[in-house]
């Protein structure tokens, strides 16, 4: 498992940044040359191809160049690991709620019942009334 991590680490590591995500999400729409994927971004086109390179490196993103063009294509493959392990975080998590939600309720249950027990009266000790020392 091992390789797995690492590979998860990596596709998490190239999705903390802003730019990357946003080029995966245009990506999603369908292939694009990298000059296409350049022009919205506010940056050179060798920052862009940097980015890329990070996203190709932990699968995320293929490309492949024909000419002069360099076209990328999303990896869905890569995208569905992290979505595996999100998605087992989110069940196990859910499982814990519930069962939190669950202890809530028996704790207002008996909350309740206690409230409707009717009450004894509570034993009462000597007073120092009147005792002067």
């Amino acid at each position: 498992m091992p390789n797995y991590e690492g590979s998860l680490d990596a596709v998490f590591h190239a999705l903390a940044d802003r730019t990357r995500r946003e080029i995966v999400e245009r990506l999603i729409s369908g292939p694009l040359s990298v000059s296409q994927l350049a022009r919205p971004l506010e940056m050179s086109l060798p920052a862009v191809m940097q980015h890329l390179q990070v996203l190709e490196a932990c699968a995320l993103v293929r490309s492949e160049k024909t000419g002069r063009v360099r076209t990328c294509h999303i990896e869905p493959a890569g995208l569905r690991s992290a979505e595996d392990w999100i998605g087992r975080q989110r069940t196990d998590w859910e499982h814990r709620l519930d069962r939190l939600g669950d202890h809530l309720s028996e704790q207002e249950q008996e909350q309740e019942q206690e409230q409707e027990r009717p009450r004894e009266p509570a034993e009462r000790g000597p007073t120092d009334r009147g005792s002067a020392p």
